[in-house]
């Protein structure tokens, strides 16, 4: 076993298992699933560290204990369709593709969804439909979907995402302000009413465009 194999492994049973990811799908996704084929060669060592790491253009991946934890807040099922808001390195969206019926994902920046395309590519992922735009007050689809989530954080959850949730539809997000964030889970019960449970609280980067007004100071 490499030390990148040993790195992995540990991962999942020292990292992530012990914060309460539990949910044997998510566990086998991710060790299924080698993290340092979804970094820049740079950051290779790195990996399976339980960091965010840089992936370009000012951008970051979520740590693998946010990763678990979200997912199995989700609970996708094999049958479900999900909405990605922020590509990112393609990693959390080949973990989506694993559990779920398809994915569609949507970057902002071309490049990143290039790069995700490639990769997804190399482990025939073919479930995965990626979109280049600005997501960050909505995405419109025409249709409504099972699971909506964001891999980067709002100060509030775009009302035309919560449109597009299908009856007993879930949306994950992290909202707020530093340095207390809340990891938001966002349930569809009904045609015009919402279920929303405050998490756990955390920091991650918001989107391009849904960072924070800008307060003046007089």
């Amino acid at each position: 076993m490499s030390k990148l194999d040993n790195a992995h492994s540990n991962m999942v049973i020292q990292q992530v298992r012990p914060n309460h990811v539990l949910d044997d799908a998510v566990l086998n996704a991710m060790m299924n699933l080698p993290r340092e084929h979804f970094v820049d060669e740079e950051y290779k060592a790195l990996a399976y560290s339980d960091t965010m790491l840089p992936i370009g253009f000012e951008q970051s991946m979520l740590s693998p204990t946010h990763e678990g934890r979200f997912l199995q807040i989700l609970g996708i099922k094999q049958e479900q369709s999900v909405l990605e808001i922020g590509t990112g390195s393609g990693y959390f969206t080949a973990l989506l593709a694993t559990l779920a019926k398809d994915v569609i994902s949507v970057e902002y920046y071309t490049e990143l969804s290039e790069l995700a395309k490639q990769r997804l590519s190399a482990f025939d992922i073919d479930n995965v439909s990626l979109i280049v735009g600005d997501a960050s007050k909505g995405w419109a689809l025409g249709h409504r979907i099972d699971i909506i989530v964001l891999t980067a954080a709002c100060v509030n959850i775009p009302d035309q995402l919560l449109q597009q949730l299908t009856i007993n539809g879930k949306l994950l997000a992290v909202t707020g302000y530093p340095p207390a964030m809340s990891v938001q889970l966002v349930t569809r019960t009904t045609e015009r009413e919402w279920e929303t449970e405050i998490l756990f609280e955390t920091v991650i980067p918001y989107l391009i465009h849904a960072e924070p007004t800008a307060l003046f100071e007089f």
